[in-house]
């Protein structure tokens, strides 16, 4: 009996406001320093929501988001804030 497995896609998990800012922020802790955690975080909760809809709210064409999101995407960092605003998120500082 051959095992058939399918690609995992956080994408289809996150359903609700909370689990994105849950999911968001565990990548935040996680993140090694040099930002492809986020990134790829940002990209499963823009597609979650949906890119086309994320774009137009972020003010960005859909293509150069994908590409701003994708695994050899590098964003500036208005670009990211732009995303997290269209995501209705807000970065947040603590002290560690």
């Amino acid at each position: 009996m051959t095992e058939q497995f399918s690609r995992f896609d956080a994408a289809e998990f996150l359903k609700t406001p909370a689990e994105m800012a849950a999911y968001l922020d565990a990548c935040f802790a996680e993140d090694a320093g040099d930002g492809v955690l986020i990134r790829a975080a940002l990209n499963d909760i823009a597609r979650a929501q949906g890119m086309t809809q994320v774009a137009r709210d972020a003010g960005l064409g859909r293509e150069s988001l994908y590409k701003a999101l994708s695994s050899t995407g590098n964003p500036e960092f208005a670009t990211i804030i732009k995303v997290m605003k269209a995501l209705g998120m807000r970065l947040h500082a603590t002290a560690i």
